[in-house]
């Protein structure tokens, strides 16, 4: 699985980071899922190679502009280009009804398949190769929280297992690996008659013959949030956590409790005490700058240093286009921008 960050700032956008959104790319197929949809998150594709037209799902954490203001335009680009595909919008009401009111005074005509589910605890879909559940966090409007897990597995054979019990390949290897059960023929039981055989059979198990070609990958993606810990069962099990870290913790204690968002500190405690082997941080406050030059100015080498102060993992700060591979053994890395 591979995730790429098409957005990391907070707000507003900078000369190096635009708002949030966030690609994620299943192994398996071209399709794939977009979370959150900041203005211009169209003009960040254009700068990568993943195609609007692919995409199976936009799932909005949260109604605030910076991670939904770039819906219309994304949308409106795909009926241009004539998309055919169905596409599921996943989200509070509110951004339903803000997308319903562009459409209308803008005359945005979408012709394709657009179906909106509201995001609720309640929620699980299965597309591009992933089950999604959303959790709630704690934000100043109602904000959550995704987890992807990787489904529809290969299976693999046992066959040094089929061959100890005498059981020679033929069409239940494949309905095996399949993973279907199988009324297997063992042998003749009994005559009870003159040329009436009574066959003996087994049930033939898929479970125990077949298994996942790898273990199910997890990605917990959240929106913003001051409460971290809200994800505790989200993460239970999950490979990688993918979560904002607006401020460094002096400077949330500066500006106070109001904008409920999260420090560096209080993710990447989290992140330890759950012990996640696994964690990006996003959604940094432009004042956090790349390379800082007077000695006023906060950097954002100040959020890393706080976060590798409390979590022993792998830890990533997220750019714009970076892309990160979660290999099948759930191990992270940066693969390119």
């Amino acid at each position: 699985m591979e995730i790429k960050f098409l957005g990391t700032a907070s707000g507003a956008p900078s000369r190096q980071r635009n708002v949030s959104a966030t690609a994620i790319m299943p192994d398996q197929g071209k399709h794939w899922v977009l979370v959150d949809c900041g203005e211009a998150t169209q003009h960040q594709l254009l700068r990568t190679t993943l195609s609007p037209q692919k995409v199976s799902a936009v799932l909005i954490t949260h109604i605030h502009g910076d991670h939904c203001y770039g819906l219309p335009g994304l949308l409106a680009s795909c009926q241009l280009n004539g998309r055919k595909d169905p596409l599921v919008l996943v989200g509070p009401n509110g951004v339903w009804e803000y997308l319903q009111s562009v459409m209308r005074f803008t005359e945005l005509q979408i012709n394709y398949p657009l179906e909106f589910i509201p995001v609720s605890e309640d929620l699980c879909i299965e597309l591009a190769g992933m089950r999604i559940t959303a959790h709630t966090l704690s934000h100043r409007v109602p904000s959550w929280a995704y987890r992807m897990e990787e489904i529809d597995i290969p299976r693999r054979l046992d066959v040094a297992k089929l061959q100890a019990e005498g059981i020679p390949s033929g069409p239940h290897y494949a309905q095996l690996q399949q993973g279907l059960n199988v009324d297997y023929p063992v042998g003749v039981d009994r005559i009870d008659e003159p040329g009436l055989k009574q066959v003996a059979r087994r049930l033939l198990k898929s479970d125990e013959y077949a298994y996942p070609s790898w273990q199910a990958r997890v990605i917990v993606i959240g929106g913003d949030n001051d409460s971290p810990e809200l994800l505790t069962g989200a993460c239970r099990d999950a490979n990688l956590l993918i979560h904002e870290a607006t401020y460094t913790q002096d400077m949330l204690e500066h500006v106070g409790p109001e904008p409920q968002h999260s420090s560096a500190e209080l993710v990447a405690r989290f992140a330890q005490r759950q012990g996640l082997n696994n964690l990006i941080l996003t959604h940094f406050s432009p004042r956090y700058l790349a390379n800082p030059t007077k000695k006023r100015d906060r950097g954002i080498a100040e959020i890393e240093q706080e976060a590798r102060a409390h979590y022993q993992g792998t830890l990533f700060l997220a750019n714009d286009f970076d892309q990160y591979c979660l290999d099948r053994s759930g191990r992270l890395f940066l693969v390119g921008v």
